[in-house]
């Protein structure tokens, strides 16, 4: 089914829906009624509320008139679609998968690590499941237990012992070996969540280990400090969270807002805006209404080297008239801080030599990023100044775990208060959310412009 891309969002048409799915499709009234054995669905054009078998749920942007057409969101699959279908429906928005039916098509991000004379490749799997790994002539397959892989793979470029990193079918990761193959091994462990297999491929060639700081681990600070002005590499992944999910709603207004539904809005207008006009990848720790652990969207950020993550979330308060919106950097305590100066470790490394270490607690993954994560929240008030009401005080400190365990510059936004009526009605609308997101999309900007590791800051 083609899509359709309009003001940074992407939209499917009903009728291909309706072709793949046996809906009926029909106009009256000023409506779009799309029914599916006896339950319905109905559209108001211009709106993003829509009755789900007469329960209301919002979708990120109105259904849109296109010729002959009525186009709806992609969340249209998972927000009005999935409760009135008689199968499973699974929407992979980062990949544009969707999986009808109990298919087990599990997600699977490639990581390659070059180490001198080795190299280390890094496969996570989730939900967990089984993973092999051996030798087949001139490749190593590593074959994942389901139907189909919903796969992200790494750039590439041939180390003489591994040439690339390619999906051989639908199960198998095949790792194309060259000329100066001598040997591999292999380990697979549990991570939160899912399955981890690393894969260890060595060189015939005794070549030096190479100096510096590896990343084995999520607890090995392995982030560089954002790239200065005219810097060749920028941003080049931006991981968006959008807070709360499924069981756990979140803040709820007086007329029933929920916290959940609203970060997921701007997440994907804000996804939307960076993958359109600015090119980065763009990682979601959710794209849907799921519950998520804390350490399971850090993770997702740690795992995928995202070089900045943007927490979204809406505030609440026993007093009603509490407004404006608040951007969070990680606190920590002096015991914490004193982590930062321990030495680093020289450790053995399979191939022969060592490697320095610098090894960081989990849950103080933040703490080389302090100073980045502080002038990009200076740079997200300053952008949102004027367009999205500020709270008194902007920018605050408090110990969230979720910044905590992040491991490059991070920030918490609360874009407003959903126990205050006109910000709930505000945030629940489509202007101030689009604000939200456009001004955190003109603050990545200028942080990928501006924000380096030097004493210079971005609001100079």
């Amino acid at each position: 089914m083609a899509l359709t891309a309009s003001n940074g969002q992407e939209l499917i048409a009903l009728d291909d829906l309706a072709s793949a799915f046996q809906l009926a499709v029909r106009e009256e009234r000023g409506a779009v009624t799309v029914a599916y054995k006896g339950r319905t669905i109905v559209l108001t054009p211009d709106q993003t509320i829509a009755s789900v078998a007469g329960r209301l749920i919002s979708l990120s942007v109105p259904p849109q008139h296109s010729g002959t057409r009525w186009l709806v969101p992609l969340d249209f699959i998972t927000r009005a679609l999935t409760p009135i279908y008689d199968q499973r429906l699974d929407l992979r928005r980062p990949s544009h998968l969707l999986i009808v039916g109990d298919l087990r098509v599990p997600r699977v991000v490639v990581r390659h690590e070059p180490l001198g004379n080795s190299a280390r490749v890094t496969v996570d799997v989730t939900p967990a499941t089984s993973i092999a790994v051996a030798q087949q002539g001139p490749r190593l397959l590593i074959r994942v237990d389901g139907d189909a892989l919903d796969a992200t793979l790494p750039a590439f470029q041939s180390i003489g012992f591994v040439q690339a990193i390619r999906l051989a079918d639908a199960t198998n990761i095949a790792l194309d070996l060259g000329p100066r193959f001598a040997s591999f091994r292999s380990a697979t462990s549990a991570i939160d969540g899912g399955s981890r297999v690393t894969v260890e491929v060595v060189g015939n060639e005794a070549l030096a280990p190479p100096a510096g700081p590896a990343a084995p681990a999520p607890a090995v600070t392995d982030q560089q400090p954002l790239p200065s002005p005219g810097g060749a590499a920028g941003l080049r992944t931006v991981a968006i969270d959008a807070g709360h999910g499924g069981d756990d709603a979140g803040a709820r207004g007086p007329a029933g807002t929920a916290e959940k539904d609203v970060t997921l809005n701007v997440a994907r207008r804000l996804r939307g805006l960076l993958e359109a006009r600015l090119g980065v990848r763009v990682v979601m720790t959710r794209d849907d209404d799921r519950t998520l652990p804390v350490e399971t969207r850090s993770a997702t950020a740690n795992n995928n080297k995202a070089d900045l993550l943007v927490s979204l979330h809406a505030n609440t308060s026993f007093r009603p008239e509490v407004s404006g919106a608040t951007v969070y950097v990680a606190a920590f305590s002096d015991a914490d801080l004193a982590v930062e100066g321990l030495a680093p470790e020289r450790l053995p490394v399979f191939g022969g030599g060592l490697r320095t270490i610098e090894v960081v607690p989990w849950n103080l993954a933040q703490i080389p990023h302090r100073a980045e994560s502080e002038r990009v929240a200076q740079v997200v008030v300053e952008a949102m100044r004027g367009r999205v009401p500020l709270a008194a005080r902007a920018v605050e400190h408090a110990p969230l775990r979720l910044l905590e365990s992040a491991n490059m510059p991070a920030v918490l936004v609360e874009m407003g208060y959903l126990t205050n009526a006109e910000q709930e009605t505000a945030l629940a609308g489509a202007d101030l959310p689009g604000a939200v997101a456009q001004a955190l999309f003109d603050a990545i900007v200028r942080v990928r412009d501006t924000v380096s590791g030097s004493a210079e800051g971005p609001g100079r």
